[in-house]
Order: C-alpha cells, then sequence, then structure tokens
C-alpha cells in the first residue's frame, strides 16, 4: 500500500528549498513542466510590457511564489503587485498583495485552469490566462467562493486593461 503525503507552505520551503518549478497545491506537490520558447517569449513580452506601462505604480514579479493558504504556494508566470517592492523582501507575496496575477499556458493550459478555483477562494481579484493554444487572452474577474463570476475571451491584437489600472489597456499578443 502507498501512503500519501500532504505538505504544508512551511514544510514545503524547507524541504524543497532551492528547487525550481515545483508548485504546492492544496497539500500536493506538483512539478510543473518545462517552458517551450513560445512560453518564454510570451511571458519575457508581458514583463516588459508590464513594467513599462506600470512600474512606477506597481511591482511586477517574474515566475515567483505566492503564498495563498496555509497548504498552498504556486507560482505564477507574473504577479502585478502593491508596491512598495522592499515589503517582498521579508515575506513572499500574499493574496491581499495582488493586482494581477498572470498565467501563460501552453502545455500546462489544464493545470493552470484548475489553479483558478485556488485564485478565487483566495481573493485574488483579477487573474488572465494566455492561452498560447487557441490564441486567446482569457480574462476571470470576480472571485466568488471558487470561482470567478466573469470570464471574458480577449482575441490577439485587442488590448486589456487591468482592473487596478482601468484606462492603461495593454497588448497582450
Amino acid at each position: 500500500m502507498a501512503t500519501r503525503y500532504r505538505f504544508g507552505v512551511e514544510e514545503f520551503e524547507r524541504l524543497f528549498q532551492g528547487v525550481k518549478h515545483l508548485e504546492l497545491l492544496r497539500g500536493e506537490i506538483y512539478e510543473m513542466s518545462p517552458m517551450g520558447p513560445k512560453h518564454v517569449g510570451a511571458v519575457a513580452r508581458l514583463t516588459h510590457r508590464l513594467v513599462e506601462q506600470f512600474g512606477q505604480e506597481a511591482v511586477v514579479v517574474v515566475q515567483s511564489p505566492l503564498r495563498l493558504a496555509p497548504d498552498s504556494e504556486p507560482e505564477p508566470d507574473l504577479q502585478v503587485l502593491k508596491p512598495p517592492m522592499e515589503r517582498y523582501s521579508e515575506r513572499l507575496p500574499e493574496p491581499q498583495d495582488v493586482l494581477l496575477l498572470i498565467e501563460v499556458a501552453d502545455t500546462s493550459l489544464e493545470h493552470d485552469r484548475n489553479k483558478l478555483a485556488l485564485y478565487a477562494e483566495a481573493g485574488i481579484p483579477e487573474v488572465w490566462i494566455v492561452n498560447l493554444q487557441e490564441g486567446l487572452l482569457e480574462v476571470y474577474r470576480e472571485p466568488q467562493g471558487s470561482r470567478y463570476r466573469l470570464r471574458e475571451l480577449v482575441p490577439p491584437g485587442e488590448a486589456k486593461a487591468p482592473l487596478a489600472f482601468p484606462d492603461r489597456p495593454i497588448p497582450w499578443s
């Protein structure tokens, strides 16, 4: 008989410190799939655009952990956080810090969509999934329980403004 172990964030951080590409979701450890060139390119483009647009008013963090709950610490592709930057020198970002969270998904699309329940439960106000498979931006807003009430699909070439900066749309593709 196999024994299943569940981890809390403190144990996860202690045991797997320095190990890259792992996420803790509801006490279970997931190894993230390797990033291909489309994924890397999308993250790089979005990082540049986010820093350019919001870098003076927000902190943009790339592929870093987010402490959601005692048993969940995902590593989203991009986080747009409340300033100041110094706030994150002694602790990981938490849900109340997040203005916008972005997942770039190619082979990880199903996994990233499954994380939406965690993000909604934590009260993350807005999540974007850059769906590289279908060439769409999926925008999720208004968390309620374990889901988002609003889902919008944005086609390539169309810019989208985050809730935190409604007058400043950014191109996502």
